[in-house]
């Protein structure tokens, strides 16, 4: 194995950037190897799924995160490692690389058992969703390589970041689509299905639905980006030069505690709800702007952030949530930070803000500006500084139809943000006029 060869490996598994982290002595199999010291290490490896750990007799609160890892051989060879996860104290914060070597038929033990300064760690993401990993030695011919080039290349937390050429800029792909779709003008309301199909849609929400028939994504119900790594969010505005104040929906997860999950939802609309207030009979409602805080008159619910430290913008509780409690203290719905934290770093981290117009006459139709938000680099801690001021906002449309007899259930739960507080969730923000 050489420098050349294991760039052009990862290239051939559809790996876009290589990160490369200079191991110290307690980077090992004993003491875990660091990987930075916010969550944005998130941002870049897809994570399976994370659950909670209290805190024991001698242990620390913590969140571990799996993730498919596979050390590459000096062959070029892969062995799966599937005990491999982050392990994310909250507290600090930092993030650890755990599991790599336990189960794996060839792991590279003898690099990663021994205090060692100066190993070189490589790993990238894969087009299928696997984190390729490789370990060389300090005095090796790849990080003799590296080290002649290293100060050339871009720095992210702890790692270098070696950009591969073979891979197109998608950046600059999807600014021309947006000046593609820009250049069309009026465009009718439609949507795709899950096989492609193109079908109409004459719905109020539309907007998302024709912008991503557009740009060719179908609806999978996967936590990850929609085009090229950038997640595309269309806001509606009723000028297309005026996108300081839009409301953006960020989030729509379904709550994974309280009452609403326990009881389901019809029990929760019953007991938190409230007639339609426009004299629709037989409807129960269930919506309004819910911020940290202030209960809300008409469901009587608190918007409270359980185990988040405002003050210093951390989470200081691996069982922490977001949570609705009423007057009793009672949860009637809540949100762990895991679920949250799983869904916004990963699927947030490139994101793009798209405004459009509409118009339902003579048929349903959508405009899509030139102006564009590009959001990049993010935290799950962020986006909960900005709840405890009340900058996002917990605003669902819920509704309960045919109540007295077979109820019919529409459940939507929404988390939003208005446009001008879009930099405060991100590390880089930019407007971008793609007519340029």
């Amino acid at each position: 194995m050489n420098f050349a060869k294991l760039k052009a490996l990862f290239a051939e598994n559809g790996c876009s950037k290589i990160y490369v982290k200079r191991l110290s002595p307690n980077d090992n199999s004993k003491n875990q190897v660091y990987f930075g010291g916010s969550f944005d290490i998130l941002n870049i490896l897809p994570i399976s799924k994370i659950e909670t750990v209290q805190a024991g007799d001698w242990g620390r609160e913590r969140f571990k995160a799996s993730i498919r890892f596979l050390w590459i051989g000096d062959e070029g060879q892969l062995s799966l490692a599937p005990n491999s996860q982050l392990i994310l104290y909250p507290k600090y914060p930092e993030v650890r690389f755990s599991g790599f070597l336990a189960g794996c038929e060839n792991p590279p033990s003898a690099l990663m058992t021994q205090r060692l300064a100066d190993r070189l760690l490589f790993f990238a993401v894969a087009r299928t969703g696997n984190v390729l990993g490789y370990v060389t030695a300090p005095e090796s011919e790849i990080a003799s390589e590296f080290s002649k080039h290293a100060s050339s290349f871009l720095e992210h937390g702890v790692f270098k970041v070696i950009e591969l050429p073979q891979v197109a800029n998608n950046r600059q792909k999807l600014l021309n689509e947006m000046f593609r779709i820009h250049q069309l003008g009026w465009i009718r309301s439609k949507r795709l299905d899950g096989l492609g199909n193109l079908l109409a849609c004459e719905s109020p929400n539309c907007g998302g639905y024709t912008l991503e028939a557009e740009l060719g994504v179908t609806p999978n119900g996967h936590s990850e980006p929609d085009f090229l790594g950038w997640e595309v969010k269309q806001f509606g505005v009723a000028s297309l030069e005026r996108t300081s104040s839009a409301v953006i929906t960020l989030m729509t997860p379904e709550p994974t505690d309280g009452i609403y999950k326990t009881e389901g939802a019809e029990t929760f609309i019953r007991r938190y709800g409230y007639a339609d207030r426009s004299g629709i009979e037989n409807r129960m409602n269930f919506g309004g702007v819910h911020k940290a805080g202030i209960r809300h008159d008409l469901t009587n619910l608190r918007m409270t952030l359980i185990g988040f430290d405002s003050e210093s913008g951390k989470i200081r509780n691996t069982n922490g949530r977001i949570a609705l409690l009423d007057d009793e203290g009672i949860e009637a719905a809540s949100w762990s930070f895991s679920s949250m934290l799983l869904h916004w770093n990963r699927k947030h981290n490139q994101a793009c803000y798209v405004p459009s117009m509409s118009e339902t006459r003579p048929e349903r139709r959508y405009k899509y500006g030139k102006s564009i938000i590009l959001g990049t680099g993010t935290d799950f801690q962020l986006f909960l500084a900005q709840m405890a001021n009340g900058n996002i906002y917990y605003d669902p449309g819920i509704k309960m139809e045919n109540m007295h007899s077979r109820p019919r259930i529409k459940k939507r739960s929404q988390f939003r943000i208005k446009s001008q507080y879009l930099p405060t969730l991100y590390n880089v923000n930019e407007i971008v006029d793609v007519s340029l």
